[in-house]
């Protein structure tokens, strides 16, 4: 079907992306070694600003660059009614994505079920790369594979066309609920 990519080559596609990098964010759960510790501070309430921002440098700095080069970063993930741990984590890092120039949306699983989105995780870059990325039960990426078949990135590009209509922008989801950003109650 693809090609299989290593770190390196991974990392490449947001230095030579022309146009967009567009992701589809379906896991309750990501199992990211170089998080768990800021997600631990999160869930304890003790995460700071700053210390999200030098756990991020590299990660700004793409996006940062890709936009200033004209590339579009889109993001939908797939949530369910009631955030937990992990999730409002994630929400809490968004800002950040926001800021540095992307476009992460919120779409309610039950209605992603609705739309008949696909169940698994990828990217789809300029149009004409689609990257999908396998999980392990327990929420470790085992690789990512790349496919230019342009019948198959065009069904992804169309799935994330319709995620991004559905989806509520980061803000106006926020602002739904403040709340949703902070940790549970009770969570460590």
């Amino acid at each position: 079907m693809g090609s299989v990519l290593s770190d390196e080559e991974f990392g490449a596609l947001f230095d030579t992306v022309r146009h967009s990098a567009r992701r589809l964010e379906n896991r309750n759960r990501y199992e990211v070694p170089s998080e768990r510790a800021r997600e631990q501070l999160f869930l304890a309430g003790r995460l700071t600003e700053e210390h999200t921002r030098s756990d991020r440098v590299e990660w700004e700095r793409t996006v940062h660059d890709a936009v200033a080069r004209g590339v579009r970063f889109e993001r939908v993930r797939v949530v369910p009614g009631q955030l937990m741990g992990y999730q409002r984590f994630l929400l809490y890092q968004a800002r950040f994505n926001v800021e540095y120039g992307e476009d992460v949306r919120y779409l309610l699983r039950d209605r992603a079920c609705d739309l008949d989105l696909p169940d698994h995780d990828f990217w789809v870059f300029d149009s004409t790369t689609l990257l999908l990325m396998p999980f392990s039960a327990d929420d470790r990426l085992l690789g990512c594979e790349v496919v230019t078949d342009p019948e198959l990135v065009t069904r992804h590009e169309q799935w994330i066309d319709l995620a991004m209509t559905h989806a509520t922008p980061y803000r106006a989801y926020l602002a739904e609920d403040p709340a949703r950003e902070s940790p549970p109650v009770g969570a460590v």
